[in-house]
């Protein structure tokens, strides 16, 4: 979102009013610095059970207060959260316009990924402006009734953050192996917690030490059910580093520096085939398809057997390595922010006009 506020902050009829849900405030604060960007609200959403029904809850709530208090014109809100899924109701229930940045991605299965496939579907039917990242997510949208006076293909706006920061000259980030291939990778949807994660895992850690050349830079997220088994499966390894959270400066230093990217994160599927990057998905499906069929991203599962092969094909057959790291941008051209507050601006336009003639 970042983009997208400095978008609106530089129009001359927009004022944006950031909030932010308090969750993992200590990555979301640095990226929105390297914006510019000062969170006019942090909401502080108490979590006791840790279940996503508290989690929708409490924000719906603290949302709703926030409404009553701020009167916003629309609300705006990027990706496949559950928080994103509570502004999109809380928004609603107001009869409040609301933006969906990133729209239309889908697998076709509800639990997979869990729960993003519910959030963003919520998202696609509460949403009165949505903001399609490409052709193949915007066709869903008109699949599912959407009209295409209601939506447009906009590019990601992580296409826009990526290419901002990109061009920085970053240092490594701190504990970046020094070995020749560096894989880059990160582990955390909750429909692998347990087995398929411990499996992947378990195929990282024996794909470097099948090969003397490659180390791996592994970033935990901070939810314990990931956490605890990279620390454990991957930990004491001398090519081995495991990270706590970083920067998302530090992230696109590693992105540039690394070897290949093997994720199951949906924003590294976007962002590494646009540095060159080859990536393999330790998922079953992805809703991101457009890089798989440009080349640059291969889904490969969780199965630990999977994981070795397919980073021993990628080391053996430079062929292959070649194909995949071509810099392909199929989720946008940088100027994602740009066409979501023209939109937005006319979106707005609109409804005044209408509420006029009521």
């Amino acid at each position: 979102m970042g983009p997208v506020i400095a978008a609106l902050k530089s129009s001359d009829w927009a004022v944006p009013y950031v909030v932010t849900t308090g969750q993992h405030a200590d990555i979301v604060e640095e990226p929105l610095r390297l914006f510019g960007v000062v969170p006019d609200r942090k909401l502080t959403i108490e979590r006791q059970s840790g279940s996503l029904n508290e989690l929708m809850s409490k924000a719906i709530k603290a949302i709703d207060a926030l409404i009553d208090e701020v009167r916003p014109s629309c609300i705006i809100a990027q990706g496949d959260t559950t928080s994103v899924a509570a502004a999109s109701l809380a928004a609603f229930h107001r009869r409040l316009l609301f933006v969906h940045v990133e729209a239309g991605l889908r697998t076709g299965k509800m639990d997979d990924p869990f729960p993003e496939e519910f959030n963003r579907r919520l998202a696609g039917l509460t949403a009165s402006l949505h903001c399609a990242p490409t052709r193949s997510s915007f066709e869903n949208l008109l699949r599912e009734g959407v009209s295409d006076l209601d939506g447009l293909v906009t590019g990601n706006t992580v296409i826009d953050a990526l290419l901002m920061v990109a061009e920085r000259d970053l240092p490594p980030p701190e504990g970046f192996p020094n070995v020749r291939r560096v894989i880059l990778s990160t582990a955390h949807r909750r429909e692998s917690f347990g087995e398929p994660l411990e499996s992947a895992l378990t195929g990282l850690r024996a794909a470097v030490e099948a090969h003397d050349d490659v180390g791996l830079y592994f970033l935990a997220h901070p939810n314990p059910r990931a956490h605890e088994p990279a620390r454990r499966i991957l930990g004491g390894h001398p090519r081995i580093v495991v990270r706590d959270a970083i920067g998302y400066a530090d992230i696109v230093s590693a992105m540039k520096r690394c070897w290949i990217v093997v994720t199951d994160s949906g924003g590294l599927q976007e962002e590494a085939p646009a540095l060159g990057k080859p990536v393999l998905v330790l998922r079953e499906v992805t809703e991101r398809p457009e890089a798989v069929e440009a080349g640059a991203v291969r889904v490969i599962g969780t199965d630990t057997s999977a994981v070795v092969s397919s980073i021993a094909e990628l080391h053996g057959d430079a062929g292959l390595y070649a194909s995949m790291s071509t810099p392909v941008f199929p989720y946008g051209d940088g100027h994602a922010a740009e066409r979501i507050v023209s939109a937005l601006a006319e979106k707005l336009g609109q409804r005044s006009a209408e509420e006029v003639a009521a």
